[in-house]
């Protein structure tokens, strides 16, 4: 059996995170995505880079499983062949800025009398209309607009940003979704359509069951650091050595977990039938925890991990970036994989989290500059060697 998305070609017009994103997640899946750059290279190929010329881990992080071909969009010969590879193509995505596509005769429309089947994704900071549209928007601006700032740090400390791309990738994720569901539409309709997504929006989305006090009365909803304001004990705990970061992370849910969290620490106050109840385990929070405390910080957070694990107890140990690269857990599962790049020699990098059972996951290298130029333009568009020759001397690719 082929792979899901076998016989998918999507042209990748988009750079930095979100955009990529998307395409790589289908790339994941079995798509064919060609990633289109500038001669000159997408912004974060080269911009990012530790070593002149070389490119970026960012790039090579995001890139995975795709072809890369150099077009000069803004010569009349690029986009001619940036057309004719539209007729080849299901998808195109693109996170440029506000009515850039349209400028360069390349939005949806126009791609669309090409090639009525053309599913084309738009990944927008704000959006394409609203007062915010022109807008211009970064993982960090994303998370203060959709709300998860005002909501992430100490209750007495200042708003602060998650290190994780919940404004870039996620929305990549989401605009993947679309992309499917207009493919799966496409095949009752025999038409494309635009799909768009917003980094706002999508932070929104992330945020939306957090924001439930609001509805309660609770407004502004307040910051409540690495406490669960719902289940005791549960926060974050201290590790022999008390490294920085030999923490784990503790959530005591239901009677169950409270059991099984009993039954791992033996201490007299613990046994209490009274702390039985969620609401009695909540009023003595705080002595709760420093008993939970003056446990796990006798010991490492692996160890309590183990124990607790076995018990039932919700419990995860902070892993710091080595620790995560080398964990044999996400290696045995294939999330973490080791890849072989021409300039980068072995890298260990994350894989698709995507696991289908018919149609397993090769991770690939992220592509040199221009690597299928020939592979691809010389198929689509007829060009042979010389042609190509001429094109990249003009700055066409």
């Amino acid at each position: 059996m082929g792979t899901a998305l076998e016989g998918i070609r999507v042209l990748d017009l988009s750079f930095y995170e979100a955009g990529p994103s998307c395409a790589e997640s289908l790339a994941w899946l079995g798509a064919e995505v060609i990633k289109i750059e500038a001669p000159t290279g997408e912004p974060g190929r080269y911009g990012f880079t530790d070593k002149p010329g070389v490119d970026s881990v960012f790039f090579c992080l995001l890139n995975l499983n795709k072809k890369s071909v150099t077009l000069n969009l803004k010569s009349p010969q690029g986009r001619e062949m940036f057309q004719a590879l539209t007729k080849t193509a299901d998808v195109v995505i693109e996170n440029l800025g506000p009515g850039a596509m349209e400028r360069l005769g390349l939005g949806h429309d126009a791609l669309s009398k090409i090639n009525p089947r053309i599913i084309t994704a738009s990944v927008k900071g704000f959006g394409s209309e609203g007062p915010y549209a022109s807008y211009k928007s970064f993982e960090m601006i994303a998370q203060a607009m959709g709300g998860v700032m005002s909501l992430t740090g100490e209750p007495d400390g200042p708003p602060m940003r998650i290190e994780s791309g919940i404004g870039d990738t996620a929305t990549g994720l989401h605009a993947a979704i679309g992309i499917l569901g207009a493919i799966i539409q496409r095949g009752i309709t025999g038409v494309g359509q635009r799909v768009e997504v917003a980094q706002q929006d999508v932070v929104v989305n992330l945020t939306r069951i957090h924001f439930r006090d609001h509805w309660l009365g609770v407004s502004p909803v307040p910051r409540k650091g690495n406490r669960s304001p719902a289940a005791a004990p549960s926060n974050l705990y201290r590790c022999s050595p008390l490294g920085p970061n030999d923490y784990v992370f503790i959530h005591v849910a239901n009677p169950e977990m409270w059991k099984g969290l009993i039954s791992v620490i033996d201490h007299p106050e613990l046994k209490d039938p009274s702390l039985a109840d969620r609401a009695e385990r909540m009023k003595r929070r705080d002595e709760l925890e420093a008993i939970v405390e003056g446990w796990t910080s006798k010991r490492d957070k692996h160890e309590v991990m183990a124990l607790l694990g076995a018990a039932g107890v919700p419990c995860g140990a902070v892993l710091d970036s080595a620790e995560v690269m080398a964990n044999e857990h996400l290696r045995g599962r294939g999330m973490i994989v080791d890849i072989e790049h021409p300039t980068r020699g072995r890298m260990a990098t994350p894989g698709s989290p995507i696991r289908l059972s018919a149609s397993s996951t090769e991770v690939t290298r992220a592509p040199l500059l221009g690597e299928h130029n020939a592979e691809i333009l010389g198929k689509v568009c007829g060009l042979g060697a010389e042609e190509l020759a001429k094109l990249k001397a003009d700055g066409v690719i």
